[in-house]
């Protein structure tokens, strides 16, 4: 080689790095962006569902709140069961895609939400008027309003797959507002049931508006294509969701038979104390598993030292807002929860450090589903998930309210320590075996 044509090497590898150099801060900048588009649509999700704990709480006292809480906990069940078939794959998949791709991929993802909300929403319907009562009208009402709760939560995902957070964001701004004048409606006919209706019907306008800011329309038809195209994450991910949702609703339902109903209210009026860590936590992967599945592309050996910022942040966040709570006079206390404060407030300290325990395996869990390793997420759900109902039920038999609050407390350290064994596996095994699971088509 000649002089002049080393220099001109040596001149395009200066050129080269100095491009690294400048890609670099710009991709750090274009994840910070998306991750504060996350937080801002996260603290949108969070204000809407405290402002709706808070009000019926106040508006039907302890008892009726229980019953609040368990179509609550039923709900968030069903969301998990429409999330492992229709939004989860979406996210891995499809994060960072071609628009024509991710087109296609959220109009059948969509629909295969819309799908899910429709059978089990009539399902629940049909329970809801067999049961009577104060809960079976509570739960008919809870199956009419699930199509469009389900179809909501769908953009949310599909807009955080394509990098834009912006209109998850104006989504949840727009639930938020079509909620107040649904909470004052029903405030004015004071019954459970009333307020399910005015939570869902606001969920359903956001859910409408979502196909004008996406210009996509969810395709029914397109369910079983999608079902069928994914099943080797999506039925994972679905025992793996229900796990998680499951667990909460058998401990809601064993507390309320060991204890009584009101000791339901009572674990919620806590968690509500705790609602925009609890918000987040339980949404987290509506970004951190796009940022992870980009970052697996970008740069894979940086993975786990963003999974550990992930799910440190998340706990320290926790551990802080716990501690303002006990500093809360107790007259502000009364002024949010009403008459559930007094018995809320006795078991802030347990229930923070369940989140934050929660909060140090959510990053690990973003690992495992950006690596598509489903075998292993679901391991460590099932364990978790037999772990959450263990502690909460064998705690309640002991101690009550309380006991089941610190039997949760020791169940969230354990399986977080579970879920970052299983991500350490993961990445060493990545590293031996550089197969990614990515499917864009």
């Amino acid at each position: 080689m000649t002089t002049g044509e080393e220099k001109t090497a040596t001149g395009e590898e200066k050129t080269a790095t100095g491009e690294e150099k400048t890609a670099r801060p710009a991709a750090r900048r274009a994840i910070l962006g998306r991750l504060s588009w996350g937080l801002a649509d996260q603290a949108a999700s969070s204000l809407s569902n405290f402002a709706v704990g808070i009000y019926v709480a106040r508006s039907l006292g302890l008892t009726a709140f229980g019953v609040f809480s368990l179509a609550w906990v039923t709900y968030g069940v069903v969301l998990s069961v429409s999330r492992g078939l229709a939004t989860d794959p979406l996210v891995v998949r499809f994060s960072g895609v071609s628009d024509t791709s991710w087109r296609g991929a959220v109009a059948r993802s969509s629909g295969t939400a819309l799908g899910v909300g429709t059978v089990i929403g009539a399902a629940c319907l049909v329970v809801g008027l067999a049961l009577g009562g104060q809960v079976g009208p509570a739960f008919a009402g809870l199956g009419l309003m699930l199509p469009g709760l389900l179809v909501q939560d769908a953009w949310r995902y599909s807009f955080f797959a394509a990098g834009d957070g912006r209109k998850a964001f104006v989504n949840d701004v727009v639930w938020g507002v079509a909620l107040v004048p649904a909470m004052v409606v029903a405030a004015r006919v004071g019954s459970v049931t009333a307020f399910v209706l005015a939570w869902g019907a606001s969920a359903t306008v956001a859910a409408v508006y979502g196909c004008f800011q996406s210009g996509i329309r969810p395709r029914l038809t397109g369910g079983r294509d999608w079902l069928r195209e994914h099943r080797d994450l999506s039925y994972r991910y679905l025992i793996e969701n229900v796990g998680v949702s499951g667990s909460s609703q058998l401990r809601a339902y064993g507390l309320g038979a060991i204890v009584g109903v009101s000791a339901v209210g009572v674990i919620r009026g806590a968690e509500l104390l705790l609602g925009p860590f609890l918000a987040v936590l339980m949404g987290l992967t509506l970004v951190t598993v796009a940022e992870a599945a980009r970052m697996l592309r970008q740069a894979p050996e940086k993975l786990g030292r963003f999974c550990l910022f992930l799910g440190g942040g998340q706990a320290v966040g926790a551990l802080l807002w716990g501690s303002v709570l006990l500093l809360m006079p107790d007259r502000l206390g009364e002024l949010i929860l009403g008459d559930v404060w007094s018995s809320s407030s006795a078991i802030i300290v347990p229930v923070t450090l369940g989140v934050a325990g929660a909060g140090i395996g959510t990053g690990a869990a973003a690992g495992l589903r950006a690596l598509a390793a489903a075998r292993r997420s679901l391991r460590c759900q099932l364990f978790a998930s037999t772990c959450y109902v263990a502690g909460g039920l064998g705690g309640a038999v002991v101690a009550g309210t309380a006991g089941s609050a610190w039997g949760v407390a020791s169940a969230s350290l354990c399986s977080s320590a579970v879920w970052w064994l299983q991500l350490r596996s993961a990445l060493r095994e990545r590293r031996q075996n550089p197969v990614p699971e990515v499917r864009t088509q």
